[in-house]
């Protein structure tokens, strides 16, 4: 039997075009996911398999079923906020239920494991752009759930060689150039999708959470990376594992900041629309700005952008939320 791929998610944002990219180059995929948050709809590459992690038998099910070579792990709710109000849901999730799949796992012999993990491990930086060896001080419980895994995959390596590649993203934005898949959260929260929202007039305007900020135009300055050059790190670091690499951590970005306004304004020159804004209060544990310093997954994985100018990345994103325009109301 050919060997598969389980990507944990990939019904979901990211990990749907994980699924598309390795399809494409001729893996054999299975998709993990218990929809609450991803989308069959997505799931348009290789065989679904419906679970939930919390259900050891279903993994053991899933496992036994197919020959997995290797996991990618993009499964974890992923509000900071909803994260502060509910901790119980972020720890059992994405630390506790990550714990059963690593458990399978590891009944079942396989040894490569490929995690999403966050930039929010980081918290508040003393400066940018962020390498890997920064100190770990996340804000929020959404945080600490990415940095207790980092150490559990640590300690299951030393135990049991699982072998392991965190990927520490930064703002993943755009959608398929091939308008395949794309960004469908439920509530949605990221900036270039509300700030489209508001240019196809299905939103009033976009919140600005702050203009004080010690950045150029005093709203907060963060490094957009496309979803397609992410899908992209995972490949690379599936080959990296198979080649033999050790374990190890990568950040993903473009290695540039890009303010809010910055954002808006080239959201609005994309669509050729105008984008109302409000002004909000900051959002407590907001860092002025977080950008990437990627020269590590440059040069270890060979991994390098190609998507890396804005207006392409909400461009891309732009035209896959035309095609999800109808049918929907304005907010």
């Amino acid at each position: 039997m050919k060997r598969s791929i389980l990507i944990v998610g990939g019904a979901g944002y990211i990990g749907s075009h994980v699924n598309k990219l390795l399809t494409e180059r001729g893996y054999r995929t299975v998709v993990f996911d218990n929809l609450s948050t991803g989308h069959r709809e997505l799931a348009k590459w290789g065989t679904f398999f419906k679970g939930d992690l919390a259900d050891r038998r279903r993994l053991e099910a899933c496992f036994g079923k197919y020959n997995v070579q290797a996991v990618m792990h993009l499964s974890a709710f992923a509000y900071v906020g909803e994260s502060v109000e509910q901790p119980a849901k972020y720890y059992g999730n994405n630390v506790c239920n990550t714990l059963n799949l690593l458990n399978v796992m590891k009944e079942f012999g396989v040894g490569k494991f490929i995690f999403s993990s966050s930039c929010a491990v980081y918290g508040v930086p003393s400066s940018v752009p962020i390498k890997e060896d920064f100190p770990f001080n996340p804000a929020s419980p959404y945080g600490r759930t990415k940095n207790m895994v980092e150490e559990i995959l640590a300690d299951y390596e030393a135990a049991y060689g699982i072998k392991h590649v965190n990927l520490r993203y930064f703002n993943a934005a755009g959608a398929d150039p091939g308008g395949e898949t794309g960004e469908l959260h439920e509530p949605e929260t990221h900036l270039i999708p509300l700030a489209l929202d508001a240019a196809a007039g299905l939103r009033r305007d976009v919140k600005i959470f702050g203009t004080d900020y010690k950045t150029a135009d005093g709203t907060c300055v963060r490094d957009y990376v496309h979803v397609s050059d992410l899908a992209a790190a995972h490949l690379s670091a599936l080959l990296y594992l198979v080649k033999g690499g050790g374990s190890d951590s990568f950040n993903l970005g473009n290695g540039r900041g890009f303010s809010v306004r910055q954002v808006i304004e080239t959201a609005g020159k994309v669509t050729g629309r105008r984008i109302k804004v409000s002004l909000a209060k900051r959002r407590p544990g907001d860092p002025p700005a977080l950008v990437a310093g990627s020269a590590k997954a440059r040069k270890v994985l060979g991994w390098k952008p190609e998507y890396p100018g804005l207006t392409e990345i909400i461009g891309t994103a732009w035209r896959w939320h035309q095609g999800l325009r109808k049918g929907r109301r304005p907010v």
